[in-house]
């Protein structure tokens, strides 16, 4: 009265060894730009929570409220600013490609492409934007204009 055969038997077999040697997700490039989309996401939405409640300072208190600006100004926080940059660049431009996989018939056959020209983008703004960003930083560090 067994339901099933030897044969799907061994296939669940096979598929329980499979995910117990190692991660479920592979490493694809396609399950990493959705990662780093829900991470990008995230960090955006906190920086913008955070944006509002040091805006609403003001209000209550403006002293307190140059306190919370002059302490953006110092160079770790340039740091911060850049990596907010690059989290804005990239979820805006791996939005854009995921609007046109799902949107544009054979967005689904020009995906991996479509990936690889954001990443050349984002590249190719990041590393202008990461040259001003830190040598304003250093300025600021070691006392310059």
């Amino acid at each position: 009265m067994a339901s099933t055969t030897a044969a799907e038997a061994g296939a669940a077999d096979r598929a329980g060894k499979a995910r117990l040697g190692g991660t479920l997700y592979r490493g694809d490039p396609g399950m990493w730009s959705w990662v780093a989309h829900r991470i990008t996401g995230v960090l955006v939405f906190f920086f913008l929570f955070v944006h509002v409640l040091d805006t609403a300072l003001v209000r209550v208190s403006p002293h307190a409220y140059d306190e919370v600006i002059a302490t953006y100004k110092s160079p770790i926080m340039i740091l911060f600013e850049l990596g907010l940059v690059g989290a804005v660049l990239y979820h805006a431009l791996n939005g854009v490609r995921v609007m046109l996989v799902d949107f544009w018939a054979k967005g689904i056959k020009y995906q991996r492409p479509m990936l690889w020209t954001i990443v050349g983008i984002w590249l190719l703004v990041m590393i202008p934007g990461s040259y001003y960003l830190l040598s304003k930083g250093i300025a600021e560090l070691f006392g310059g204009s």
